[in-house]
């Protein structure tokens, strides 16, 4: 017996579903073209990641280990000299009154899976005090579908919080990578926006997880001033990373005081 004909809505709907998936595809092509092609540009140098980890402070004062996971937005690629570092930066102004141990599980290209799968295990077994995660950006530039970076996100941001206080770092504009020809970098805004406020929603899910705000007028000299960017025009420089501590600083000490997200 045939099935009978699905009714014109859900007919619509269908091809709605397959239009709009069909044009997600076509742009996270695009984007995932473009950048592939920025990558290679011989004109500009190439970083790796840096090793971070170190002790700061008195070994007689409070101890604190805090733990940075993510990708190279934490490794620092390019930045000189290495204490001018985000990581690096926020344990030596906590080293003022405490004895701090930085680990830093980080690793450049990574994604919110690769987090999950290759990290989290170190993150938890370190026994940290603070996490500071910051992933997405690769995601968004990668094509990552938003449904399923946000179902790795909440699962990495749920095993994490169960063990320590975190803190999730937000992803900002990324159509202000100098690097990024014109037509990409109006999509990547976009996708670093969607993936942003797919951060918001798993952290408003999580009690105890503090998200820093990655929009507004705080990182508007990443569109107007080269010298926050690395020489290869794709990270941040020491200048830059000066702005990711200072917006990271402020939650940190709030979760030390006990302030964090009721």
């Amino acid at each position: 017996m045939p099935s009978p004909p699905e009714p014109v809505t859900s007919t619509l709907m269908a091809r709605g579903v397959r239009g709009f998936t069909k044009g997600t595809l076509a742009v996270g092509g695009i984007l995932a073209a473009q950048i592939l092609h920025a990558a290679h540009r011989p004109d500009l140098p190439s970083y790796t990641d840096q090793a971070l980890d170190g002790v700061f402070g008195e070994p007689g004062a409070a101890p604190l280990r805090i733990v940075f996971a993510g990708d190279s937005t934490v490794t620092a690629p390019g930045v000189e000299p290495i204490d001018d570092t985000w990581p690096r930066r926020v344990a030596r102004h906590l080293a003022r009154e405490r004895h701090v141990e930085l680990i830093v599980t980080a690793v450049g290209g990574s994604k919110a899976r690769d987090v999950l799968e290759d990290q989290m295990p170190t993150v938890l077994g370190s026994e940290p005090d603070i996490v500071v995660l910051s992933v997405g950006g690769n995601d968004a530039l990668r094509g990552t579908p938003i449904r399923r970076f946000e179902a790795h996100y909440d699962e990495l941001v749920g095993n994490i919080a169960a063990a320590a206080p975190l803190i999730a770092c937000g992803v900002g504009d990324l159509g202000t990578i100098p690097r990024l020809p014109a037509l990409a970098q109006g999509v990547a805004r976009v996708r670093g926006r969607s993936v942003d406020r797919a951060i918001a929603r798993i952290v408003a899910r999580h009690r105890g997880v503090l998200k820093t705000n990655a929009w507004g007028p705080r990182w508007a000299p990443f569109e107007t001033d080269l010298s926050v960017w690395a020489g290869d025009l794709f990270h941040a420089s020491g200048a830059g990373h000066a702005l990711y501590a200072d917006e990271t600083i402020p939650l940190v000490e709030r979760l030390l005081n006990g302030h964090g997200r009721p």
